[in-house]
């Protein structure tokens, strides 16, 4: 196992949940990078909207392998959203997912929701977590299952029995976004031997608490890049009338050049 995805697996075993923020573009992960944080994933709602293509209907395999190429020259721990895999074929999932190992990727995450707001059968999604750890056995996989996220009824046995499927074809860490609920939260962490990631949510529990409830990851989603496209609209409105103010925080044109010429490449592994 390479040291960068050794020590990526290494931050789902710290006293307090790891916070991975999700950017859309070189930009956005090199400003979390100088912020400190050790890991970024990728969001594929951000990714998907940035190039005016829909998320979750396998529109963006090019994109997001491309965006790949570019955080990986940063001094961070890159994970990947790639959706369903951008194909039904565990074969070709698994060839994609080598390329953005290739490129420095130390992890990704994978989902069961479908396009159509079903869940995909759970065969199929076993079929390509054991083909990608095949392909990349220390790839750090984050299996990503929308029980919660698409209300299917009764979702807790749903959510158990696909747990134990795709751990058993190998994922190293389980996702449930749409759960915010700590005392269901800790229920699955005991019942699922694995890393539980969960989805922050505004108003609900903060990372302490998750933490409590036994969570090992706690991911931002498409949070910041929402964020981000609603500031960047109040900021035109409030020019247009004449009542921008620029907030302390504001980067200045130098720093965000600086966000791009920091940029470095990383050992290969």
């Amino acid at each position: 196992m390479s040291d960068r995805r050794a020590a990526f697996r290494a931050l789902h075993h710290a006293a307090r949940p790891l916070l991975l923020p999700n950017a859309w573009d070189h930009a956005s992960a090199a400003a979390l990078a100088a912020r400190g944080h050790p890991a970024v994933g990728t969001t594929s709602l951000g990714v998907a909207a940035a190039a005016g293509r829909p998320d979750g209907e396998a529109a963006t395999a090019w994109e997001t392998l491309a965006l790949a190429g570019r955080l990986a020259q940063l001094p961070v721990l890159l994970t990947v959203d790639v959706e369903a895999g951008f194909s039904d074929d565990p074969a070709a999932v698994a060839g994609y997912v080598a390329e953005l190992a290739g490129l420095g990727a130390v992890g990704i995450n994978l989902e069961d929701g479908r396009a159509d707001g079903t869940l995909a059968h759970i065969d199929a999604t076993a079929d390509k977590i054991a083909a990608v750890k095949a392909a990349v056995p220390d790839l750090f996989v984050n299996a990503r299952t929308d029980t919660w996220w698409l209300g299917v009824a009764d979702p807790l046995p749903q959510t158990l029995a696909r747990a134990r499927a795709y751990r058993a074809a190998g994922a190293d860490g389980i996702f449930v976004p749409g759960l915010a609920e700590p005392a269901t939260l800790r229920l699955l962490t005991e019942r699922i031997d694995a890393p539980l990631n969960a989805l922050y949510q505004p108003g609900g529990p903060g990372l302490n608490e998750l933490g409590r409830a036994g969570v090992a990851r706690v991911s931002t989603g498409s949070l910041l890049f929402r964020a981000a496209l609603a500031a960047a609209v109040a900021s035109a409105d409030a020019v247009r009338a004449e009542e921008f103010t620029a907030p302390p925080t504001l980067p200045s044109y130098a720093e965000v050049q600086r966000l791009v010429t920091a940029a470095r490449p990383l050992p290969s592994g």
